[in-house]
Order: C-alpha cells, then structure tokens, then sequence
C-alpha cells in the first residue's frame, strides 16, 4: 500500500517536467517567430537640394561679387545681398556670369531671356559643326583609264565636302605577285587627285592589297 503514492508522485513529477518543456518550447518559438517578422524602421531617403548650373539670386554664395546692371554700367562691388535687392527693385534676377572671376562678376539680368539665347546659341553652333565621314574608294592593278578618271573625280568631290578618303588597291591571283607595282599605283592616283590632299596614314599592306587614308588640305 505504501508504494502507491511514490508511484503518483514520480508520474506527477514527470509530468510537470514535460509541461515546463513544452512551455518554454513554446515561448521560444513565439519569440523567434516575433524576431523574424520585425521590420527595420522605415528611413526616409535623403536628396540633397541640386543647386541651378548656372547661380542666380539666393544661390550666389560669394561674400562680395562685381555687378553690372542690365544696361551693362559698372556699379562696382558689393555683398550679394545688396545687388539682389537692386535686382529685386527691377524686378529682374541676380545671375552669376563669371564666377571663376576674382570677386565673381553678376550682371542684373531677365535670367529666362538669358536662358533662352543661350540655348539658341547651342544650337546655332552645334548646326554649323559639320560631320565628316571616311569615304572608301578601290582600285585595281588593272583599272582602266575610264574607271581611273571617274574614281578620281569621285574622290575629289568628297575631299571638296571636307570628308577623309580610304584608298585601297586589290591584288587578286597573281597580282599578289606584283606588290611594288600595286603601291606605285596607288601614289599615282593620290598624285593625279586636283584637289589638296595630305596623306594621314601612310600606305600599308594588308591581307587583300595596300591601303591609305588621305584627308583635305
């Protein structure tokens, strides 16, 4: 009879053991599970204010800056904020036309007007700047003088637009033979082209034949 409740009593025993197991089991898993769903907090990206290329008003950082107003009279130096309220008066902008100058030169101008022209003077220049090419012309050892006359012509059209000329002679079957008569040729014809040429790249041999490039002079 006296063994009976010892035997409860170490069931008991293991039983509480195992329900503190399956607890903390159970606090570690919920804790885990918190970690792995926390987010970092949310930072907000920094952007740094872009000031204009060109500086106007507020932006002129000098202490002391050399001012024109906008009818090109020297009205000496002064700190910025002293030509931005004579800008201001005008109702104009305080614009930074030299600032590598030693003060900063700033004239009181309509800064729109000013970024207008100036564009339009881009594009004025960027439309005169011509695009040249390297325009390809090929002859032959055996290139007859009619053929030799119209390539001529040809290449002296292209020099008189301004474009570089590639020159090249072909040597087929046997010809490779003739490889001296094959560069003599090729001078001849840039010596018998009218118009003013200079050689850029001198005359090479490569796997087909010889090549040149000659430009205006």
């Amino acid at each position: 009879m006296g063994s009976i409740p010892i035997i409860s009593t170490r069931a008991s025993f293991r039983h509480r053991r195992i329900s503190l197991w399956l607890t903390i089991l159970a606090i570690s898993t919920i804790t885990i599970k918190i970690k792995s769903i926390r987010r970092s907090p949310y930072k907000k990206p920094f952007f740094k204010k872009r000031e204009p290329r060109t500086r106007i008003n507020n932006y002129i950082q000098a202490p002391q800056i050399r001012v024109i107003d906008d009818s090109g009279n020297q009205l000496g130096i002064m700190p910025p904020f002293q030509a931005l309220a004579l800008a201001k008066e005008k109702e104009l902008d305080l614009v930074e036309i030299a600032p590598n100058a030693k003060p900063p030169v700033c004239r009181i101008m309509d800064f729109g007007k000013y970024q207008y022209q100036k564009s339009r003077e881009e594009r004025q220049s960027r439309a005169k700047q011509k695009k040249f090419d390297i325009k390809g012309i090929r002859i032959g050892v055996r290139t007859d003088d009619h053929d030799l006359g119209f390539k001529k012509d040809q290449a002296e059209k292209f020099l008189q637009k301004g474009h570089k000329l590639k020159l090249e002679i072909r040597l087929r079957g046997r010809e490779k033979a003739h490889q001296d008569l094959a560069r003599k040729s090729l001078l001849e014809f840039i010596k018998s082209i009218a118009v003013p040429n200079k050689i850029e790249q001198e005359v090479k041999r490569f796997p087909g034949g010889f090549n040149t490039i000659i430009s205006p002079q």
